[in-house]
């Protein structure tokens, strides 16, 4: 009766999810947003995930992760930053929605497994969320990184450890130019409740929710590789689209430019 008068919406075109009232209903999206979910177009760089365009599909750097640290071996992402993926990350990390963290974490989880020469297992890995300041876990409530590295760590049979911290920084991430973003994070990460056990594990999975330039990515890495880590993993739910890329969104002839 509750499904039925309070059904659950979608939280990437806001339709009615049919059978919500239901305990087994745990996805909050629909089955159409769902299959508009898309991975990154083809080819892409090697290290960090970025689409090239076109041309041939050959294992070549693109030339903007040349920067990162060399603990940073690789960041790969579920999505692409496109419609319905845009709303998720919205819904779980401003608007209070820590339900999506579940399907998000399982998408990210599944592109992690796609990895045949990473061993993911205990005891030789570990999972370890970027950190964000207290007083943004008061404003939204808890770390959407946490939220997702928690279902990663239990999906894949993991230990998550709080490894690092966030040091109170300037300003979001989200409204800056990539040099900005660099220069924001430079020092924004030491070490965690956990910093202890980083040099136990030859793996670590850092999770996050977007990857934009990597800056924060390559902070947090540097900021491991401080505390004795051999390989960082940077995993996220979706990864923002190079112009001039276009996603084709399922049912339409339109396409999404970020």
């Amino acid at each position: 009766m509750l499904g039925f008068l309070l059904p659950l919406k979608c939280l990437g075109c806001g339709a009615h999810i049919p059978g919500s009232g239901r305990a087994e209903a745990s996805d909050p999206l629909c089955l159409d947003c769902t299959l508009a979910l898309r991975p990154l177009p083809w080819p892409r760089c090697p290290r960090c995930d970025l689409p090239r365009g076109t041309g041939p599909d050959r294992p070549v750097l693109c030339g903007r992760c040349n920067d990162w640290p060399p603990v940073l071996s690789r960041a790969v992402a579920a999505v692409a930053l496109a419609p319905p993926a845009d709303a998720l990350v919205q819904a779980l990390k401003y608007g209070g929605w820590d339900v999506a963290a579940a399907p998000m974490g399982r998408r990210m989880v599944h592109r992690l497994r796609r990895m045949p020469e990473v061993d993911f297992s205990a005891p030789r890995c570990a999972v370890v969320p970027v950190p964000t300041t207290p007083a943004r876990v008061r404003t939204r409530g808890y770390n959407q990184a946490e939220r997702l590295a928690r279902i990663v760590a239990r999906e894949l049979g993991s230990p998550l450890i709080e490894a690092l911290a966030r040091r109170p920084s300037g300003p979001s991430q989200v409204a800056l130019q990539a040099e900005e973003r660099k220069a924001n994070v430079q020092m924004a990460f030491g070490p965690g409740p956990a910093a202890s056990r980083v040099a136990h594990y030859p793996q670590l999975i850092l999770v996050d929710d977007v990857l934009t330039t990597g800056s924060t990515a390559g902070a947090a890495a540097s900021a491991l590789a401080g505390l004795g880590a051999k390989s960082v993993i940077f995993v996220v739910f979706a990864r923002t689209l190079p112009r001039p890329v276009a996603i084709p969104v399922a049912g339409s002839s339109s396409t999404f430019h970020p």
